[in-house]
C-alpha cells in the first residue's frame, strides 16, 4: 500500500493571496498535477489539515474543485484554519465524515492498514486540543482492532519541535493523555500530522510521530528560543508512506516542482558509480 500525505494548503477564494504573498491555489494545482504523475500511483491521499485559510464555504467550494482531478481518493481532517460545519457540508457527499456530532473524526478500515483520523481543532484558537471525549473515542477505536496495523492522522503534532512560535500553538491539551493511549496500543505504526509546514519526526510513546511539509509555503527553520514567526518559500513538499508486510511503514519526503535530472550514476567510461 502506498499512501501520499499532503498538508496545509491554506486555499483562499477570489484570487486572494495568503499573507498577501502566497498563491496557495496555484500551489495546490501544481501539487495535484505532480501527484497524478507519480508512478506507481498512491492508493490513497491523506490531507492533514489547514485545508483552507479562513474556513468559509466559498473556500471549501474552491478546494473541492482543486482536488477533483486527483486520481487517488482523498481523505481529509481539519486544522486550526478550518471550520467544522462548512467543511462537513462541502465534503459530506464523500461519505466518510460523520454526518453529525461535535468532532470530525472517523476510522478507515482499509487493507492492510487501518487509519484513525483525529480532530484536534479548538475553535477560535491556533493551538489544538484533545478533550476527554476525543481521547476516549480513540482508545475505543484502537481497542476494537488491537492486531491491525494502524496509522493515526491529526493536524497538531503532540510533541515539541523546537520551533518556539509554533510550539506555542501546538497540541496544548491532551498530549499526555494521548501518549498514555498510544503506549497501551503497540499496533500504532505512525502518527501523521501537519501544522508545522516542515518535515519533522521523533520517537514518541513507542511509535513515530511526524509532520509533513506544506504544499505552499514552509515555516522558517529557526530553533532559537526567541525566533520570530516567519515563513519561507522553500520548495513545497509531500510525503509518501509505503506499507510492506513484514517491514512496516517506510516514509519518503518529496518536493513538488521541476528540477534537473534524474541523471544516471555513470562516468564517461560507462562505469557505474554511486
Amino acid at each position: 500500500m502506498l499512501i501520499a500525505q499532503i498538508s496545509d494548503f491554506h486555499v483562499t477564494a477570489g484570487g486572494r493571496l495568503a499573507y498577501r504573498r502566497v498563491d496557495t491555489s496555484a500551489a495546490l494545482e501544481r501539487a495535484v498535477a505532480h501527484l497524478n504523475a507519480l508512478s506507481p500511483q498512491p492508493d490513497l491521499i491523506l490531507a492533514t489539515g489547514d485545508l483552507v485559510d479562513l474556513g468559509t464555504p466559498d473556500e471549501y467550494a474552491h478546494l473541492r474543485d482543486l482536488l477533483a482531478p486527483l486520481k487517488a481518493p482523498v481523505f481529509i481532517i481539519p486544522g486550526n484554519h478550518d471550520a467544522r460545519e462548512p467543511l462537513r457540508e462541502a465534503f459530506a457527499g464523500d461519505g466518510y465524515l460523520p454526518k453529525g456530532g461535535d468532532f470530525l473524526h472517523y476510522t478507515l478500515d482499509l487493507s492492510p492498514v487501518r487509519i484513525v483520523a483525529m480532530d484536534t481543532v479548538a475553535p477560535g484558537h491556533g493551538h489544538g486540543e484533545l478533550c476527554d471525549t476525543r481521547i476516549a473515542w480513540l482508545d475505543k477505536q484502537l481497542s476494537d482492532e488491537p492486531e491491525r496495523p494502524t496509522i493515526i492522522i491529526m493536524h497538531h503534532p503532540p510533541f515539541d519541535t523546537g520551533i518556539a512560535h509554533m510550539d506555542k500553538i501546538g497540541l496544548l491539551r491532551g498530549a499526555k493523555e494521548l501518549g498514555d493511549v498510544i503506549a497501551r496500543h503497540p499496533q500504532v505504526e505512525r502518527i501523521l500530522c501537519g501544522h508545522l509546514h516542515r518535515a519533522i519526526q521523533t520517537r514518541w510513546h513507542g511509535t513515530i510521530a511526524s509532520t509533513a511539509p506544506s504544499t505552499a509555503h514552509q515555516v522558517a527553520l529557526d530553533l532559537r528560543a526567541d525566533g520570530p514567526s516567519a515563513f519561507v518559500m522553500e520548495p513545497p513538499g509531500f510525503q509518501l508512506h509505503r506499507w510492506q508486510p513484514g517491514l512496516g511503514l517506510v516514509s519518503h519526503t518529496g518536493f513538488f516542482g521541476r528540477y534537473d535530472g534524474p541523471y544516471p550514476f555513470f562516468e564517461a567510461s560507462g562505469d557505474l558509480v554511486v
